[in-house]
């Protein structure tokens, strides 16, 4: 029998099983560092004498911390959340990996900062080897990619406009400096120059770079409507509109593409979008694909659009391609054999199964939609990954990876691979990400949790499994419950979809209510029962998230649920609006219940008597 990473040893555990194990890592750090201290030219004498610390503002000193701490835990444990708990089904939160907190906590002691080597000698090789590794688990070839730690997915998305952003101007300042280089490009054509094109033709003017970045667009500052149209679904973050703003693009040149009844971006309509724009010769700075959408779990048809992508080319339009995979990325590890490659669609069903990471005679997943967008992530040019999510990791924890390194000298303010003498770390990280000071202990925690837990199959592949099949089960189980008797009162219960990843949006109705501002209400209350709004969490049986869906954000996707639920649709055009619960299953333990009854019956029995309560 092969050795396997046993998922119940990797946390702290629901009921604090690993504690002790936890505690002597702990300590086993704390002592280092204190013996790091300690060793530290020995010959010093002692600042703080035992004199000193048996006087009265000394003591007096340690009081006082002590009181401190004592209301912090207080605090803590009367108002936070139980991330740790196979109860808490709301936000992309869960468990800690024990190597990433105790990775923290040891890094944080000696307070690196990783912004510039000096500062970080430990921690920012650690950063290096940690962007090496989102770099092959996107597909990219990690001799020319290149990655790193930032605070989290809102700023590596717009790194991910500002890559963009500053490429693009780049012919336009080399057809100034040297022309000859450019000999025949129309305005048009010189907007529409691929990625490597624009970066093969850097490699030509590096003696002239200087140059040519002062009359590229971050010299010259931004230009009404000089960048043309950015590109995102419906199903966005927020951090896409802040970034449009941020990065001088204006929000009016963000053009958001309606989704279908499964909460993916309709490539259809992004192609006649982005014809149409051709057409009226708009460039397009970029699109930008979902993989895990922050309302619903979806993943984008990202093959589709890379074949859209090829396909325009070939009648001389381009665009830069990213994608966020901020809460899906890790999920990729599931597809990867030990040796990093893709597993063949065929074959994926037999090694999840063998493995033990999804029960394929339970659940089906993925279709094969999800597998090709995942598989097609190699050919975007950047991709954010958030190990603060999936990677269950600390805060704060975002990352990023692009497909050329040779994107870098694009946005840096020094010589981007400037080493020092004698070593393997850039010397100021800082140069060319947006961070002026970050934690080094965030690259200890990461890159510990990578060396317990490989990005495949066989590590993170088997955690995130588990949380797959979790969710997939939770949408069974509505399935199997649509009716719902409670008290004699008949309840409809719907999921939204059949989700591509772990995450389960469902929603209630009274049957025969008509009233859709009435049902909104009903799953309002719900989720004031279900969440700290009903007061101290740890009263609630379980914690659950909701959202609101309205004609604004996603136009009629939602009619399809609110029908299904005997709502007319005559009422979604009155008040376009929907609110339904949201159920993020991050936790591996949820369907794993150890009792008579598994956590799906408590839910179900306590979503009954919430219901009873509200009606």
């Amino acid at each position: 029998m092969k050795d396997e990473i046993d998922i119940n040893g990797l946390f702290l555990g629901p009921k604090s099983e690993n504690g002790d194990f936890f505690k002597k890592l702990i300590m086993d750090a704390i002592n280092e560092h204190l013996f790091w201290r300690k060793d530290f030219h020995p010959e010093d004498d002692p600042i703080v004498s035992l004199y000193e610390k048996d006087q009265k503002n000394f003591i007096l000193t340690e009081e006082k911390i002590t009181q401190v701490i004592e209301k912090i835990c207080a605090k803590l444990k009367e108002t936070s959340m139980p991330w740790h708990s196979p109860r808490y089904l709301g936000h992309m939160n869960s468990d800690i990996l024990m190597p990433a907190m105790i990775g923290y906590i040891a890094a944080m002691l000696y307070n690196p900062n990783n912004v510039a080597f000096e500062a970080s000698t430990a921690t920012s090789p650690m950063e290096l080897e940690v962007g090496k590794d989102f770099a092959a688990l996107m597909g990219y070839d990690v001799d020319k990619a290149w990655g790193h730690i930032c605070t989290d997915g809102s700023v590596a998305n717009l790194e991910g406009i500002w890559y963009a952003r500053n490429l693009t101007s780049i012919p336009f300042a080399v057809a100034e400096l040297r022309p000859d280089l450019l000999k025949g490009k129309s305005h048009w054509q010189l907007a529409n120059m691929t990625v490597d094109e624009i970066l093969d033709l850097s490699a030509k003017v590096k003696d002239i770079w200087n140059e040519v970045r002062d009359r590229s667009i971050r010299g010259t500052g931004v230009v009404q409507n000089q960048l043309g149209k950015w590109i995102v679904p419906q199903t966005k973050h927020y951090s896409w509109v802040k970034a449009g703003e941020i990065i001088g693009l204006g929000l009016n040149n963000v053009i958001s593409i309606q989704v279908d009844n499964n909460y993916r971006m309709d490539i259809d309509l992004l192609e006649k979008t982005i014809k149409e724009l051709a057409d009226s010769k708009t460039p397009i700075l970029g699109v930008v694909a979902v993989l895990g959408t922050t309302e619903e779990g979806a993943v984008d048809h990202i093959d589709r659009i890379v074949a859209l992508r090829k396909e325009m080319e070939t009648q001389g339009v381009s665009f830069y391609l990213h994608i966020d995979a901020a809460y899906g990325g890790y999920a990729r590890s599931i597809f990867l054999d030990e040796n990093g490659s893709f597993i063949p669609f065929d074959k994926l069903t037999d090694r999840l199964h063998e493995d033990g990471v999804i029960n394929q005679d339970i659940i089906q997943w993925p279709s094969e939609e999800v597998y090709e967008a995942f598989r097609a992530i190699s050919e975007s040019d950047s991709v954010t990954i958030d190990p603060h999510k999936m990677g269950y990791v600390p805060y704060a924890a975002g990352g990023i990876a692009i497909r050329d390194r040779r994107m870098v000298d694009a946005i840096s303010f020094f010589a981007a691979y400037v080493f020092e003498k004698g070593t393997q770390s850039p010397s100021l990280l800082g140069s060319y990400i947006l961070e002026g000071s970050k934690a080094g202990a965030t690259a200890a925690s990461v890159w510990a949790a990578h060396q317990v837990l490989p990005l495949n199959i066989t590590g993170y592949g088997r955690l995130i499994g588990a949380s797959i099949e979790g969710a997939q089960k939770f949408y069974d189980h509505i399935q199997k419950n649509s009716i719902l008797d409670v008290n004699g009162t008949k309840v409809r219960l719907e999921a939204l979809t059949k989700p591509d990843f772990n995450m389960v949006d469902f929603a209630f109705n009274v049957e025969g209510n008509k009233d859709l501002e009435k049902m909104n209400q009903l799953n309002l209350d719900l989720y004031n029962l279900s969440s700290y709004v009903s007061g101290p969490v740890f009263k609630n049986d379980f914690i659950t998230s909701h959202t609101e869906f309205t004609s604004d954000d996603y136009g009629d996707a939602p009619k399809d649920m609110v029908e299904r639920l005997g709502i007319d649709s005559a009422e979604w055009d009155r008040v376009h609006s929907f609110r339904l619960m949201r159920a993020c299953v991050l936790t591996p333990y949820f369907m794993n219940y150890k009792s008579t009854k598994h956590y799906w019956e408590t839910y179900l029995e306590s979503m009954k008597r919430k219901l009873e309560q509200i009606i």
